[in-house]
């Protein structure tokens, strides 16, 4: 018990809240969303190319939402963007339950993917407010291993509870949205973000946060490497769905099981792998991470059975693990003190990769096979990290260092 209380007091209680937080929401929209592909397509009219663009729609909403948002948070604090893009967000999700209508569900995901954009940046700037520079390693190791928590339980209960109606998944996670963002608003109100909030130093500009960011090249080059990286990762949340269905049989059931499999692969080996990228840098453990992306992507080509695929997706996991909490301490140490929020909301221009992916790979899987899309986006990652190399140079010489002391640089 003393070991739990300590971990308790380890963080701020707005942090705490909004890791259990995110563990239910998680849970909800993993119901939902990564059936969303196969719901459009077995219930519209619909071809691939378009499911995957209507798929797409929802992350370049949200490229330059979530610059807006940081920026804005920055300006009039994290709690009422964070608290606004929940309450719209419940909403989304009553939408796509009730509607059939293509051109609506279009509407409703661009705007989910809006309101991803406005949470999720926002709520990694304020666990990083009211956490020590040492400690957020930790902290966004935590929230990451509180995604899959979520995610290990999602896939299934939505596949459970579409078999009574396709609709409930969807209003089971609006449901879930708004008791949490009913709660999350009293535990910020009673722990008092508004005073923190009042605490910043120096007003930020919509021009000012802009003109950083674009003259920032190294965030310039590790934007475009993770809108690369994104282009294979949404395969995961879009065309892997079909293309179990299409490849083996059972292969809806097959996608719930390896959307599980990811998540609890993640909870069991994120401490593990964490450990072993804190005494790396950041950049390292990218490099190393999306290695592992194409290697399950290669999986993903030539998987003929539930086997290959189970195992394709615990590499395709690793990858994951590696570079989404060092992502985030990338961008963390690469930010100015007082733009964190608008930092973290730039990150999502990286999302253009989110809207390429499913158009791009609805594409390909309906003219060429999955054989040739994963071969395709396992090319993306690697091409990803000879970008994320050119932003390490690029950031050594802003800071006025040598390229041949990279190995030592913070980054």
């Amino acid at each position: 018990m003393g070991r739990v209380s300590s971990l308790l007091k380890e963080f701020h209680p707005i942090v705490w809240s909004l890791v259990v937080g995110t563990v239910f929401v998680r849970a909800a929209s993993s119901m939902s969303m990564p059936f969303l592909f196969l719901y459009l397509s077995n219930n519209t009219d619909m071809d691939l190319a378009t499911i995957g663009l209507t798929i797409g729609a929802g992350p370049l909403a949200g490229t330059l939402g979530g610059f807006i948002a940081g920026t804005l948070s920055d300006r009039i604090g994290r709690r009422r963007v964070m608290l606004g893009a929940l309450y719209v967000w419940t909403l989304v999700f009553v939408g796509f339950a009730i509607s059939k209508n293509p051109m609506v569900l279009l509407v409703l995901n661009m705007a989910g993917g809006l309101c991803r954009s406005f949470y999720e940046p926002v709520s990694q700037a304020l666990m990083a407010d009211v956490t020590a520079p040492e400690k957020r390693f930790r902290v966004f190791s935590l929230r990451y291993t509180a995604i899959n928590v979520g995610v290990a339980v999602g896939p299934i209960a939505g596949a459970v509870l579409a078999k009574t109606s396709v609709a409930l998944p969807f209003m089971v996670t609006a449901i879930i949205y708004l008791i949490y963002v009913i709660s999350l608003q009293g535990l910020l109100n009673k722990f008092g973000i508004k005073k923190i909030e009042g605490q910043k130093k120096e007003a930020v500009t919509f021009r000012r946060a802009f003109s950083v960011v674009v003259q920032d090249k190294a965030f310039r080059f590790y934007m475009i490497a993770g809108m690369l990286g994104a282009i294979g990762y949404s395969q995961m949340s879009s065309t892997l769905a079909k293309f179990a269905e299409m490849t083996v049989a059972n292969g809806t059931e097959l996608f719930a099981v390896l959307m599980s499999i990811n998540a609890i692969v993640v909870v069991i080996m994120q401490l593990p792998l964490t450990s072993w990228a804190e005494k790396k840098t950041p950049l390292t453990a990218i490099f190393v991470g999306n290695v592992m992306y194409a290697i399950g992507d290669i999986g993903y080509a030539f998987a003929n059975s539930w086997l290959i695929f189970i195992i394709a997706m615990v590499f395709f996991t690793f990858g994951e693990i590696l570079t989404f909490t060092s992502g985030d301490v990338l961008i963390d140490r690469m930010a100015p003190e007082g733009m964190r929020g608008s930092y973290y909301g730039a990150k999502s221009f990286s999302n253009v990769g989110q809207f390429i992916g499913p158009w791009l790979g609805g594409i390909l899987l309906a003219s060429y096979g999955g054989t040739t899309l994963f071969l395709v986006v396992a090319a993306f990652s690697m091409i990803s990290n000879a970008f994320q190399w050119a932003g390490q140079r690029a950031y050594l010489v802003s800071k006025g260092h040598s390229i041949n002391y990279a190995r030592t640089e913070s980054l």
